[in-house]
This record gives C-alpha cells, structure tokens and sequence, in this order.
C-alpha cells in the first residue's frame, strides 16, 4: 500500500470496494441508499450506513490526499458564497477557486459579514499557504472591509461579472444538496463538502476544452493516481 493510502485495519471489506463506494458517493448525485442498490451487481451487499461510515471515515482522508498531489494554486483566486439550508435555517457556503477552476478550500458559516470573510480568507491562506496576486469577488461589502485587514497589498477586484468562474462552481453542490434533501447540522455539511469539493473535481476535469482522446488519456491518469491514493485495485466488472 502506497504512502498515501490511509489505515484499512479493521474493515472488513477490502480498500478497493471501500473506495468505489466513497467514489461513487461523491463523484456522482446518488444518495447512501443508491450507492447501497448499486453494489449487489457486483455480487457486494453493503449497507447504506456502512457505506456512510465510509464516507466520513475516508472521504476528507481521499480528499487532502489528492489536495497534497495538485500543483501548486494559481495566483488569482476568486471566491464566492451561496446560501444552503440546514435544518430549515439558512447559512453560507464560502468557496474559492483558482483561475484553472481548482476548488482552494470551502467553509460553511452561519453568516456572511466582514468576520466570515476575514475568516474564510485566513483559513485559505493557512490552506494552501500561499497569498494571491488577484482576488475576485462580487460587490459584497464584506469582502471589501476583510481583503483590507487580512490582505491589503493583493488586488481586489469587485465585479459580479468578473466571477462566473467561481458561480458556476456552485452547480454540482446544489445537485448533491437535491440528492442528500438538504444538510442535517453545520458540521456534517463541512466535513462533507471539505470532501466534495476535492474528490468530485479530481473526476471532472474541463472535458469540453478536450479532445475525446485526451479526455480518455487524462481520465486514466487520474484513475491512476486516486488508485495510488486509496491504495485500491480497480474493481472488477460485473459477471
């Protein structure tokens, strides 16, 4: 097993069904209990709160995994909030991207003034250790009054025009909030989508500026190296 690949002791299923479970949970919109209704064609019976222990056991563990393999960022950030509900009550999911569409880091937050933004700036910057040369944001004030305190000497630019890149990103987050009918507490909702947002964008790269052959090519690198991550075998087809 490679250095990346976490501890499996104890499991009684093998590293490669584990990790196909956690791949398909997060790469595709599907709930715990269709991942669970998929397995037995593959002759596997799993249950779908086995297959959620999984998930919280590997799926942030795969994700800095493969965080720890990506080049390092861009220096031009832009960054982004939408509102998710938990519980009935509204929060803030903070995202940042590169200008090559590399999710930086997320964090839910209960609100979206200047402390939320001074805090999401400065987990960024600890994340990736590293400060831009450019952040882009929408016109929200509170981006404003945070980039002058935490980051004075980078480029600010405001321009809701500017930051498609990092509204767009939101997509396939909304897709899995359908698919899990919404987030049960702040805290599931972050250790979540901490491994989302790095094991879902590992398996999308940009296909459309591809050729379908480059696709192929590069899909099969990155099958290889989240092979070397989870120290898994690729799964065998169906009889």
């Amino acid at each position: 097993m490679l250095v990346d690949a976490p501890s499996y002791r104890g499991f009684r299923f093998p590293p490669e069904i584990i990790a196909h479970c956690v791949w398909l949970y997060h790469r595709f919109a599907l709930s715990l209990r269709d991942v669970e209704e998929l397995m037995p064609e593959r002759g596997i019976e799993v249950s779908y709160e086995t297959i959620h222990q999984w998930a919280r056991r590997f799926g942030f563990a795969y994700a800095n995994a493969l965080r720890r393999r990506r080049p390092k960022p861009g220096d031009t950030w832009h960054l982004d909030e939408i509102f998710v509900k938990i519980q009935g009550r509204q929060r803030y999911l903070w995202r940042a991207l590169d200008a090559d569409g590399t999710v930086l880091d997320i964090l839910v937050q209960s609100k979206r003034d200047t402390a939320a933004a001074r805090r999401f700036f400065r987990k960024l910057m600890k994340k990736t250790r590293s400060v831009p040369r450019v952040v882009v944001t929408d016109k929200l004030r509170s981006y404003g009054a945070a980039h002058r305190e935490v980051m004075p000497s980078v480029e600010h630019r405001s321009h809701k025009g500017l930051n498609n890149r990092a509204e767009n990103s939101h997509q396939p987050t909304r897709q899995r909030e359908r698919a899990m009918k919404g987030f049960r507490s702040v805290g599931g909702a972050q250790q979540f989508l901490a491994a989302f947002s790095g094991i879902s964008p590992h398996f999308r790269p940009r296909r459309h500026l591809m050729t379908a052959s480059g696709h192929r090519a590069e899909m099969t690198v990155r099958f290889v190296i989240w092979e070397q991550i989870t120290g898994a075998a690729t799964m065998p087809a169906a009889a």
